[in-house]
């Protein structure tokens, strides 16, 4: 428990630390999780772990209690601070493989990457923008498609909590390897589809879709579960490019949309039930870069009333 409470760790992590075996370590989750102090997650082919939380990512009165206990136990009892002091070395170990297999992600990918980026401007500036459009604090925060964890990171200090969902397990550990030195209890990373969120209703204050919407073949769904998921007066952010005749995208990068018309995102939001709240045009060579925000509504309509778009 006082290692989940440092950072979240997959089953075999958690054994390498421990110096345990993983069927005796999984024995002793299955307890704790019985028990409601942990909570395991399914991603692809590997089980994550972490201290329990309640859907707005805080413990629970038990949850607290044993934290508490932890901690005065690791200040009071000499061998097992100790023992908690070596573990968490070697933590250092599993960040550090973390950032190797990540490092070898993107050296494997950085032609494709690389083919992409030389269309349109650099992030830099688009990041700055997109700060600018989301001034002041953003409550919790949902990243859809938060890939590597880029955008997460850039406004965790401005988010009460983060919630990174995307499809890819390997675009997860990604994100995890960015995102590790944040606090445990700060960042939930899962697995999930965008047109089919694994949130409540109403459970985030901001919404963020950074380069994901031309991945969608109904982006009038994937705008009604982000409609569903946000709080009324919460705020829903597209970043996507502007439309284009780049073909080769569909192939070379799986990209289902070329490219938005202002038109479009404004009816889609307005049918989603967000009030449209402004837009920025980002040139650069050959694609323009968009940033749309909207407001979400009290009420919302009915998904049949959504405006049909052309057939990708």
């Amino acid at each position: 428990m006082r290692l989940l409470a440092s950072m979240e760790l997959a089953v075999g992590e958690l054994a390498q630390v421990l110096g345990q075996s993983q069927p005796r370590v999984s024995r002793h989750i299955k307890i704790l999780c019985d028990a409601g102090l942990a909570q395991r997650r399914r991603e692809g082919g590997w089980v994550f772990l972490r201290a329990a939380v309640n859907e707005a990512g805080a413990p629970d009165a038990l949850g607290t209690a044993l934290a508490r206990v932890l901690v005065s136990a690791e200040s009071a009892d000499a061998g097992f601070g100790a023992q908690c002091a070596e573990d968490r070395q070697h933590l250092g170990a599993i960040r550090s493989a973390r950032e190797a297999s990540a490092a070898d992600y993107f050296a494997r990918h950085a032609v494709r990457w690389d083919e992409l980026r030389s269309l349109h401007i650099a992030d830099g500036p688009v990041e700055a923008a997109l700060g600018e459009m989301l001034s002041g604090q953003i409550g919790r925060l949902l990243d859809v498609g938060t890939g590597t964890g880029r955008i997460a990171e850039l406004f965790a200090e401005r988010a009460s909590h983060l919630t990174g969902l995307d499809n890819s397990p390997e675009m997860l550990r990604l994100a995890r390897t960015r995102l590790q030195h944040l606090p445990a209890g700060h960042v939930t990373l899962v697995q999930g589809d965008f047109a089919q969120l694994p949130f409540v209703d109403a459970g985030f204050d901001t919404v963020l879709f950074h380069q994901v919407l031309h991945y969608a073949l109904a982006p009038q769904a994937v705008l009604a579960e982000a409609a569903r998921v946000t709080a009324p007066g919460g705020r829903v952010v597209i970043v996507d490019f502007a439309p284009h005749d780049r073909e080769e995208l569909r192939t070379a990068h799986a990209h289902a949309r070329l490219g938005f018309s202002d038109a479009q995102i404004t009816g889609l939001l307005t049918a989603a039930g967000f009030d449209p709240a402004g837009d920025r045009a980002l040139p650069g060579h050959e694609l323009i870069v968009k940033i749309w925000t909207g407001v979400r509504r009290s009420e919302r309509a009915s998904v049949t009333e959504f405006p049909r778009l052309a057939a990708p």
